[in-house]
């Protein structure tokens, strides 16, 4: 059994945590001993704090015991103690009115009993009744009164407020739900917005007006704001099973508002809550919400789609909508048994049936609202075709539309061969259509169609014994398989017809055969010799002056040498093929080409300018990696507001070529752009989409890179709790990685610091140190163990802080000459003696820190640190001061304050104790000047 001391020491500690679970865990234990520890102030503290914990922590029937204890308590055992907790338990009166409406069990006549009790401790006291004439309100609402609910709104409204009153998010947030409910949506964002702009420290702002802002902002027409309410409201409740009603609020509203899909991923994450819900009243509502999400996607002919549920076989959403309607129901009923009303009931069947808002809203930040317009080129003008042309003059006509990649013209020209001439009785002839309809239907995106056009022309050319179209037939064929297959094909056929082709063809055959060759061995993965043929390609075309054949032959080339890491000559084959394509078009092709050369500069502003050439062009191919690309582009030259639209347009393109590794890289670049557009919420929302999609593919280096950024993400939004868990999940994770683990467990160091949680920041400082030192990182080393020494310092061990600094000095002695030298290293270890200073000032051992700060003032002047080095001397002349020097206190101040820029925030604290350095100054009698050892 713990002592008194103890189990005061386990009551701070459960104070501490955040509200949950965890918290509760130790309340139950603390509760479970405090009575045998003969502490009544402990015994009534405990059981105060504990009614707190288990409302906010999702557990509120507990509340109705501990409430109950201290109330009586407080009545038949009067103890100084309880003068001290008045206060926090009028509060708790407000708390308790408004749990007990949420139980059915809870007889009305009680909660009405509990808010006579609270209206008279209030007189009492000298209170205003505007809490109580608030939950009078409440009660009345609740039960569906709607006279009594008008006349305690108007008398709560009208009467002052005061320290017990509800804080000033709560207030408004219950003012917007009457105004909501009655449709004055103006009034409510009127009365909110300034609310939102203040400072909201209760643990249920913001969340709660943002929750009445998502309503009231569609009914002024704001349809961002209502999305950007959801979010931030959301993110905040969605960890907190206090908050299930709230949950269920946001599935409603994703089922009103044109996000279905979202609202089912909402209700998969939390429907095993509602077997541990809070409450009756939110298990209620959060079914009511699942039952008019459900009902919608039924309707919307997605009744297929499961739910899997803990414990129990997957559901399909078709079943479980008339499921969660009942639930609903029979717990409205019970209400209403309970009120005497039919109030709850009517609420619910609302719910349920309730109509979209006919507003549809984009609620996730990686979706676009609809599919991006599509940029169209200019169409070809029609062909001129010669009327009297043969069937051999059309087929070479055709050839040439296909050459100079006039698509249409193509098309156009195979139609007016067979308007005129039907079949064709020639083989060759024949062959060579279905060759160019092959063509045609490779450009349609139909490669099966194309390849099986191809294989009917090869048998025409073999029974004609036309040896140049069958060999030239067959490579392109053989071509085709290898792409399809990895780069397993035949090389026979594409060597014959390079073999021909050098004895009987001209240049511009020549080339052909050895573009096709390039492109052969590019898919076996013999890049070089792609390369050269891609050179004797470009240099065949160049020969018979063809440029857009070279163009083709530079574009072959440079993909080649992108494979072979030859990366300067891959750009400039890149800039010739894009100078070509850029003039002449057309424009798939120019934005095929300006995608890769964009990939291969270094210029952002170049390539903003080059991907956007691609998606203005409407080609489909580069379209994801040219959105992807210009989104990065935008944010390293710091516009990423303007990189979102591409990136989220990159997030739906990869979707919709079900692409998951590349939808879980483009969600990253979109967490990065919004986390720089300062938009930390959807930032946090994109991370966690990109890290379940990299889990799913296991790719585990990326997946740690994002939970980085998400701890940041968290620490942004006041989410402190989520980034510990992420830092140490982290630090878990990267067991085997010192390098890596150790930025990870700095920035946990520096959170538990900055949360006053010192000697757990101590702890994780040192093995940030040790981890560095394994990285080999010695000036990190120097630095996480300086920060170790302020840690130990405020956690009141100043022995170990003591030899922590001294730590730093040997490890700085010990450095490599050349480190030694670097000015990192040398700040690292002066500024030790700021924090070592510290620590001989409040042991008084004034000698010891005046030395220690003089070594660290030197150190830093030298350095050229001045700012810092006037630091120190802010320091080291308190302590003169405090170890009767003023005089050169006073000196010392007088020249940082001349150095100090007149609106520097220190300023005042320094003249203030310049002053009392002056006046002790003054009121000390003559004496020699004190000679240190170390001057």
């Amino acid at each position: 059994m713990r002592t008194a001391q103890e189990l005061w020491e386990l009551l701070e500690r459960a104070y501490e945590m955040p509200y949950g679970a965890g918290q509760i865990a130790v309340y139950d234990e603390l509760l479970r001993q405090v009575d045998e520890a003969g502490d009544a102030d402990l015994a009534f503290t405990a059981r105060l704090l504990s009614t707190q914990a288990y409302i906010y922590g999702g557990e509120p029937a507990k509340a109705f015991v501990t409430f109950s204890w201290c109330v009586s308590d407080f009545d038949n055992n009067p103890g100084p103690h309880h003068g001290r907790h008045t206060h926090t338990l009028l509060w708790l009166f407000k708390t308790m009115v408004s749990t007990m409406t949420k139980f059915p069990q809870v007889p009305l006549e009680r909660t009405r009993a509990v808010l006579d009790d609270m209206e008279r401790r209030y007189r009492e006291g000298g209170h205003s009744l505007q809490a109580v004439y608030k939950h009078r309100y409440l009660v009345a609402s609740h039960v569906g009164r709607a006279d009594e609910t008008a006349a305690w709104f108007e008398r709560w409204q009208a009467t002052p407020r005061d320290e017990l009153s509800d804080c000033a998010g709560c207030d408004p947030t219950s003012v917007a739900s009457y105004l909501n409910d009655r449709g004055r949506f103006a009034e409510t964002v009127a009365l909110a917005e300034p609310v939102l702009a203040g400072r909201l420290t209760c643990s249920e702002q913001p969340q709660q007006i943002l929750n009445n802002l998502m309503e009231a902002y569609l009914g002024t027409g704001e349809a961002e704001k209502a999305a950007d309410a959801h979010r931030r409201a959301y993110r905040l409740e969605r960890t907190r099973l206090a908050d299930l009603w709230e949950i269920g609020t946001h599935i409603g509203f994703c089922a009103r508002t044109g996000n279905e899909h979202r609202g089912l991923e909402i209700l998969q994450r939390h429907i095993d809550w509602l077997e541990k819900a809070p409450s009756p009243g939110a298990e209620m509502m959060f079914a009511a919400d699942a039952a008019l999400l459900l009902r919608r996607l039924t309707e919307l002919g997605h009744g297929e789609l499961t739910v899997r549920r803990a414990g129990r076989d997957e559901i399909t959403v078709a079943e479980l909508a008339p499921e969660m309607a009942a639930r609903a129901r029979a717990m409205a009923a019970r209400f209403d048994a309970r009120n005497g009303t039919d109030h709850q009931s009517g609420l619910v069947e609302a719910e349920i049936g309730a109509q979209p808002y006919g507003i549809d809203l984009v609620l996730s930040p990686s979706r676009r609202p609809s599919a991006a317009p599509v940029a169209q080129a200019a169409p070809e003008p029609r062909p001129e075709i010669p009327a009297g042309a043969t069937a051999a003059e059309l087929l070479d006509l055709a050839r040439e539309h296909a050459r100079e990649d006039r698509d249409a013209a193509l098309a156009a020209t195979l139609d007016e061969l067979d308007a005129r001439f039907g079949e064709l009785d020639d083989p060759v002839l024949a062959g060579r259509r279905l060759m160019m309809r092959g063509d045609v239907r490779q450009n349609a995106g139909d490669p099966a169609g194309m390849l099986t056009a191809w294989e009917q022309a090869e048998k025409l050319f073999a029974e004609a014994g036309a040896t140049e179209q069958l060999l030239v037939a067959r490579s392109r064929i053989a071509l085709e398989h290898a792409s399809r297959e990895g780069g397993e094909a035949d090389d026979a056929a594409a060597l014959a017809e390079i073999a021909y082709q050098d004895e009987h063809g001209g240049p511009l055959e020549r080339g052909g055969a050895f573009s096709r060759l390039s492109s052969l061995r590019f898919h076996q993965g013999r890049v070089d010799e792609a390369v050269a043929a891609a050179e004797r390609g470009q240099q065949f075309a160049t020969e018979a002056g063809r440029p857009r054949l070279a163009a083709i032959a530079a574009l072959l080339r440079t993909r080649a040498l992108v494979a072979a890491e030859r990366i300067d000559e891959a750009r400039s084959s890149a800039h010739f093929a894009w100078e070509f394509y850029r003039a002449h078009g057309p424009a798939s092709r120019r934005g095929e080409v300006a995608t890769l050369y964009a990939q291969l500069i270094d210029d952002p502003k170049e390539k903003v300018s080059l991907f956007g050439e691609t998606i203005v062009s409407g080609a489909r191919g580069p379209a994801l990696a040219a959105r992807a690309g210009r989104g990065r582009a935008l944010m390293s030259l710091e516009r990423p507001a303007e990189a979102i639209d591409d990136l989220v347009e990159a997030v739906a393109l990869a979707a919709a070529e079900d692409l998951p590794e590349a939808s879980a890289f483009a969600r990253i670049d979109l967490a990065h752009a919004y986390r720089l557009a300062d938009r930390p919420v959807e930032a946090a929302e994109v991370a966690e989409e990109a890290l379940l999609r990299l889990e799913r593919l296991g790719l585990n280096e990326p997946a740690n890179d994002v939970r980085f950024l998400l701890t940041d993400l968290y620490r942004a939004l006041g989410d402190d709790e989520s980034a510990l868990a992420g830092y140490r999940e982290l630090i878990e994770r990267l067991t085997d990685n010192p390098a890596g683990r150790a930025p990870v467990g700095e920035s946990l160091a520096d959170l538990l610091y900055r949360k006053d949680r010192d000697a757990d920041a101590a702890a994780a400082f040192g093995a940030a140190a040790a981890d560095l030192h394994e990285a080999g990182d010695l000036i990190g080393e120097l630095r996480a163990l300086r920060r170790q020494v302020s840690a130990l310092h405020f956690a009141g061990r100043a022995e170990e802080a003591e030899a922590a600094a001294q730590r730093v000095t040997d490890l700085f002695g010990a450095l490599p000459p050349e480190m030694a030298q670097v000015p990192n290293a040398i700040w690292q270890r002066w500024m030790t003696a700021f924090e070592s200073g510290r620590v001989f000032m409040s042991a008084e051992r004034w000698d010891d820190a005046i030395a220690e700060l003089r070594s660290g003032v030197a150190g830093l002047r030298d350095l050229g640190a001045l700012a810092d080095a006037d630091r120190l001397t802010s320091m080291l002349a308190e302590v003169l001061l405090r170890a009767g020097e003023p005089a050169e206190a006073e000196a010392l101040l007088k020249g940082v304050l001349e150095r100090l820029p007149a609106d520097a925030p220190e300023r005042p604290g320094l003249i203030e104790l310049q002053a009392e350095a002056a006046q002790a100054a003054k009121d000390q009698p003559k004496r020699p000047g004190r000679r240190w050892p170390w001057s």
